[in-house]
């Protein structure tokens, strides 16, 4: 018999009774019942149930037993007496009734249970997070990861990708995040990075010849934590292409995450075919570039409603600004006072003046609220029209330039969702956010500047790109869109990619737009501009976040609870004790010298 087991403590069934069999593993918890003592004993692949009574001759050794000791048991497989069966575990028709113990490695004192899904503080459980760990939940959690991925790699490889390695220790490169740096020992007073992403890379291997790559790449950006963005570190799926278009991009990516969401979604259902939405659409509608389509609530432009009306608020401000304007958010089935005060409530909590609104109930078919009082029955019943609202129904109001409220206005169109149920859980809505503006004005500088990614192709024709005029052409400038995607899926952003710039004379022309000379894009991209002069094919790619993929699958709200060893919100990492100090024999053979802030 081998010398720990002969089966794990997922594999005993009816077909074993009879049977001796060897088990080693985690005591999970011990319960006494007059006398007999049942052991629940687990290890990573299930739990079995372990017997000694006072007959046993292990039953001594059994009594000095405490959670999370890792034992070895010797017994014999037996049916569980009738009535005591559990059909919830896989082994739960058996039970091992022991006659040798053999503690492997006792526990001490536990500074937090691993029997049970108490919360404990976050600190805890990253202190000890090999105990966190062997909780169910998280234990889970982390065997779906692994399968995901796994799962990914071979939809990947079944497109027609071949998975590169790029390396890890790297120039420093602007990519929007700071670098994190690493010392060079014997090249005083330089440094590496560690890749913010592989980005770089993957478009020098298309640059190479290579047609379809990807990776699951490890990218480093030092920038402060957030409950869908690791601190430190995080993978990516990371995909280029060549030789494509958009489309091209859109059909290789839809059927991996379609076919991945399918597997481990648990049965719920999948968008089909991902819709389009413009970027300008999905600020309108949804109030952000992040829309949860669960949510069916769309916003609306009701601005000549309250032009030239009796709300003199709305009216004065668009009277006086013609890029002001009034939008809806609906509010199906809250037409009642308590909510709309309870929403009103919420915006002054955030800030806002207050919340404006209009309710519909029985015998006020003409609205009521201080607002359909101020604008009359006619603008009433136009708004309640054209948003499709009757009694019963509520609207709610922003007013304002659009670019200053539309971040207020998306989560309250997520708060009316939330607070009235209409958000529709158990299923997974994905949509792609297309057609990014390539420039902005920049108000600060006033001049006109890059929008989002200054490496996307502009979606219009490279000869009439390179005839736009900075300064005579502004208004067609700010109109261009770039040829740049995210893909979301329940108001979470999986993924930004582009069909990238490859051209250097358009490239040169887009950084100039922008008010960047040559010797910027120079100096800052030297490399990828020579890559590009020397025969580039037209390229692009996305990649989408894996730790973000498994968070919605497993049904998470933060990535600490995906991740196997995360670090805390400071970037700490509470188990390795890292960052840490170095000695200053490291620090000389390094040519470097403390120059830390005064306390």
């Amino acid at each position: 018999m081998h010398r720990y087991r002969n089966h794990t403590c997922g594999d005993l069934r009816e077909s074993h009774i009879g049977q001796t069999a060897r088990l080693s593993g985690w005591v999970h918890r011990v319960r006494d019942h007059g006398g007999v003592l049942f052991i629940d004993l687990r290890d990573h692949y299930g739990l079995t149930q372990v017997v000694a009574d006072p007959d046993s001759p292990a039953f001594k050794e059994a009594e000095k037993l405490h959670s999370e000791w890792v034992i070895r048991v010797d017994g014999k497989v037996r049916k569980r007496p009738e009535g005591t069966e559990n059909k919830e575990l896989p082994t739960g028709m058996v039970e091992v009734f022991v006659s040798e113990i053999e503690v492997l490695g006792p526990a001490a004192e536990l500074p937090m249970p691993v029997f049970g899904d108490q919360e404990y503080p976050e600190d805890i459980r990253l202190k000890y997070r090999f105990l966190d760990l062997r909780r169910e939940r998280l234990h889970n959690n982390i065997i779906k990861r692994g399968q995901i991925i796994d799962s990914i790699r071979r939809r990947m490889k079944d497109g027609g990708f071949f998975e590169f390695q790029t390396p890890i220790l790297t120039a420093s490169s602007p990519e929007g995040a700071r670098d994190y740096l690493v010392p060079s020992r014997i090249h005083p007073g330089k440094f590496y990075a560690l890749p913010q992403a592989p980005q770089q890379f993957k478009q020098l291997i298309m640059m190479s010849g290579f047609d379809r790559y990807f990776q699951i790449a490890a990218c480093f950006r030092d920038e402060d934590a957030r409950a869908d963005r690791s601190p430190g570190e995080f993978y990516q799926l990371d995909i280029e292409m060549s030789f494509v278009t958009q489309q091209d991009v859109f059909d290789a990516v839809e059927p991996v995450l379609r076919g991945v969401f399918e597997e481990f979604g648990g049965g719920m259902p999948v968008t089909q075919k991902f819709p389009l939405i413009p970027y300008a659409d999905a600020l309108k509608l949804y109030g952000t570039d992040k829309p949860d389509l669960r949510n069916p609530i769309k916003m609306q432009n009701v601005t000549s409603a309250f032009a030239g009306s009796g709300f003199k608020i709305f009216a004065g401000m668009i009277a006086a600004d013609p890029k002001v304007e009034v939008w809806a958010i609906p509010a199906p089935k809250g037409g009642n006072r308590a909510f709309c005060d309870r929403m009103n409530s919420w915006a002054q909590g955030e800030g806002q003046p207050g919340l404006g609104y209009i309710f519909w109930r029985e015998g006020e078919e003409s609205g009521a609220g201080p607002l359909a009082k101020n604008i009359g029955p006619e603008r009433t019943k136009q708004i309640a029209d054209q948003l499709g609202l009757g009694v019963g129904d509520a609207v709610f109001f922003v007013a304002g330039k659009p670019k200053d409220f539309v971040k207020f206005a998306g989560p309250a169109r997520t708060k009316v969702g939330q607070e009235l149920d209409l958000i529709a859980k158990g299923k997974f809505e994905f949509c792609w956010i297309v057609d990014f503006p390539m420039f902005e004005w920049n108000e600060e500088d006033k001049k006109v500047d890059f929008s989002h990614n200054p490496f996307s192709m502009p979606n219009m024709g490279t000869e009439e790109f390179l005839a736009l005029d900075a300064a005579a052409d502004q208004d067609k400038l700010l109109a261009i869109n770039a040829i740049q995607y995210d893909i979301v899926c329940n108001g979470t952003e999986l993924s930004s990619g582009a069909i990238r710039n490859h051209r250097p004379d358009v490239m040169k022309k887009a950084f100039a737009i922008a008010g960047y000379g040559e010797d910027v894009l120079e100096a800052k991209f030297g490399g990828m501009l020579r890559a590009l002069s020397l025969g580039a094919p037209p390229h692009g790619g996305i990649a989408p976040g894996i730790d973000r993929i498994v968070m919605l699958l497993c049904g998470e709200e933060n990535l600490r609870e995906v991740v196997l060893f995360p670090m805390n919100q400071r970037a700490e990492d509470l188990l390795m004790g890292a960052p840490s100090d170095v000695t200053p024999k490291q620090l000389k053979e390094l040519h470097i010298r403390l120059n830390l802030p005064q306390k």
